[in-house]
């Protein structure tokens, strides 16, 4: 009986030859990620052991993402401690690079890998076909004081792909459509493994973003096979991969889901759930008071090119405040190379340093009572993006973008 990529990759990290579904594993961690949500707790908890140690301090990555720069003497504080600790240790450490996941894809994934993140949304390093998954800070610690931790090893949904995405419609809403398919519980604990002839017409940017979103499902993890597509990405950002596993054809998996990439339409979530998906069209004509084009799920660079095409020559409605947020310095550069950014500038959007910004709804752009968003953001529960009392619809940047200069939702195709 064959094993799937999440079986894979822990038999590896366990030095097993083979794993099954819901067998307990120990594991060595190849990476361990957290950032400025958690950090601080992390080195409190680790000042308070009794004999405390770092087992290999060259697998820690820290980074400051989500309230940067520092909104209050708090969030300072807590960003002082988080600096300190990792300059003392010789942590890697990252501070204004971008959201801690696109950076993490930008210089440190790897095929083959099993990494450990103090953020829901570890699971994006499945596009590089890494098991990235997200742990809480008292896992993190253990994990990096004994540098290995337990795994559940998970049962695995597979997703075949096939066809081609009509033109216009992204990566974005093939993953909307398939978590409004299976709900937000759907997957929970599961592994959620895409795979076939489709997934070849993906690029870098909509396999992070399907993977990336994967834990709206409840998901432990997402995964890709390292095809071409991701070698040719890891081979731009200087780094050759650990072991790059295919499943095996008899693999046993859970539940198995064809679907026809030609099918899928633009799609909206609707507040106050992910998984309250409809088409576009049932969304037209909401009034809408702020736009967010960013975060770890559509903040690279495709995203800003779709959005920038789309508004040039046009304006951002007077009754909108549109958010730009690379995902990090290098998109931004890019961003500015190609002209981007005073794009986007001479159309009125608000141009915001690479960070986490209203994804996160604790600093940058947050919304008042009553005010509605559309966003690029991962998610749309009551409060995620400022007051309890708002409104949060999620699209594709296309969508997003065309609903900055209408004012209301709606889609790219009916901007004249």
């Amino acid at each position: 009986m064959g094993m799937t990529l999440a079986e894979k990759i822990i038999a590896r990290a366990a030095k097993q030859e083979t794993v099954r579904a819901n067998d307990i594993c120990t594991v060595e961690l190849d990476l361990l990620m957290s950032n400025d949500g958690t950090t601080h707790i992390t080195v409190d908890k680790y000042n308070k052991l009794k004999h405390p140690r770092i087992a290999d301090v060259s697998k820690l990555v820290w980074i400051i993402d989500h309230n940067l720069p520092s909104d209050s003497v708090k969030t300072a504080d807590s960003h002082k401690k988080m600096r300190d600790f990792a300059k003392e240790h010789g942590i890697t450490f990252y501070e204004g690079e971008g959201v801690c996941h696109q950076v993490m894809m930008e210089h440190h994934v790897r095929p083959g890998q099993l990494i450990f993140g103090a953020d829901s949304h570890t699971c994006a390093y499945g596009a590089l076909g890494a098991f990235g998954t997200g742990v809480g800070n008292t896992d993190y610690l253990y994990a990096m004081v004994t540098g290995t931790s337990w795994v559940l090893v998970p049962e695995t949904l597979r997703f075949n792909l096939t066809g081609k995405l009509p033109d216009g419609v992204y990566a974005r809403d093939l993953i909307l459509t398939i978590i409004g398919q299976i709900g937000a519980n759907g997957a929970n604990y599961k592994a959620m493994e895409f795979g076939g002839e489709g997934l070849k017409t993906i690029d870098m940017a909509g396999r992070i973003s399907i993977c990336n979103l994967c834990v709206e499902a409840g998901a432990k993890t997402a995964l890709m096979e390292a095809d071409e597509v991701a070698l040719e990405y890891l081979r731009e950002h200087g780094r050759e991969p650990v072991e790059c596993f295919r499943p095996d054809a008899d693999a046993v998996y859970a539940k198995v889901y064809d679907i026809d990439l030609s099918k899928i339409r633009l799609i909206v979530a609707k507040p106050h759930f992910v998984d309250n998906v409809v088409p576009a069209e049932e969304a037209l004509g909401i009034h809408i008071d702020e736009a967010f084009l960013g975060s770890c799920n559509n903040g690279r660079i495709e995203d800003l090119r779709i959005g920038a095409e789309l508004i040039k020559g046009r304006k951002v409605h007077p009754d909108v405040r549109f958010l730009v947020v690379p995902a990090s310095r290098s998109v931004y550069e890019q961003a500015v190379k190609e002209g981007l950014m005073e794009i986007f500038m001479e159309a009125g959007a608000i141009i915001c340093n690479p960070n986490c910004s209203v994804c996160w709804g604790a600093c940058q752009g947050v919304i008042g009572e009553g005010e509605t968003l559309i966003s690029t953001g991962t998610r749309n529960f009551k409060g995620r993006c400022g007051h309890r009392e708002s409104f949060v619809y999620l699209g594709s940047a296309a969508t997003v973008t065309a609903s900055a200069i209408a004012g209301e939702i709606t889609t790219a195709d009916r901007i004249g």
